[in-house]
């Protein structure tokens, strides 16, 4: 390389460590990605199921399984995402990995939507991702893959996510894991 007039060649190659949503993923993962449109969604936990392109007021599950999901609240699900009808509305998930992350979208008219997000009940504190406070509040801006919560401990273990949505019209697509 250095024929060529590269400079620095030489130098050692430093280790190079993705932070947030670029950080490698735990060793620990046992969640897949989960999709909230009807036309993939799987493990759904709300009674009655999901309700396609129409408005329904859902119920939280009586019991959410590892892997399973549900809302509560008026959602429209339509093929590739659930959208919140009027607010408030929630999202629960139980998992198992490191990171916990949720593409959103802002309602379509472009307007901002608060969110709080808790884990097992409580708001994450140290466990909370890039794009929530400690205290589990955040704001969808634009459609993006959010990062919601990193668990610190050392010790990745079952939990339950909740999100609720503070103002309509948020669109809900997928949940990561990393």
């Amino acid at each position: 390389m250095k024929e060529n007039g590269a400079v620095g060649a030489d130098r050692p190659i430093k280790n190079v460590v993705g932070q947030g949503i670029e950080a490698p993923p735990s060793l620990d993962e046992r969640s897949p990605e989960s999709y909230l449109g009807f036309y993939q969604a799987e493990r759904f936990a709300s009674p009655g199921g999901l309700k396609q392109n129409r408005k329904k007021v859902y119920s939280p599950p009586s019991k959410l399984d590892l892997n399973h999901w549900g809302l509560t609240g008026l959602w429209n699900v339509n093929a590739e995402s659930a959208v919140l009808s009027s607010a408030p509305g929630r999202i629960v998930y139980r998992f198992h990995s490191r990171d916990l992350h949720l593409v959103l979208a802002p309602s379509r008219d472009g307007r901002p939507v608060r969110f709080r997000v808790t884990l097992d009940g409580a708001a994450p504190g140290n466990n909370c991702g890039v794009d929530s406070s400690p205290d589990g509040t955040g704001m969808v801006r634009e459609p993006r893959l959010y990062h919601l919560i990193r668990q610190t401990n050392g010790v990745v273990q079952d939990r339950t996510f909740e999100i609720e949505f503070l103002d309509p019209g948020v669109q809900a697509l997928d949940f990561t894991f990393g």
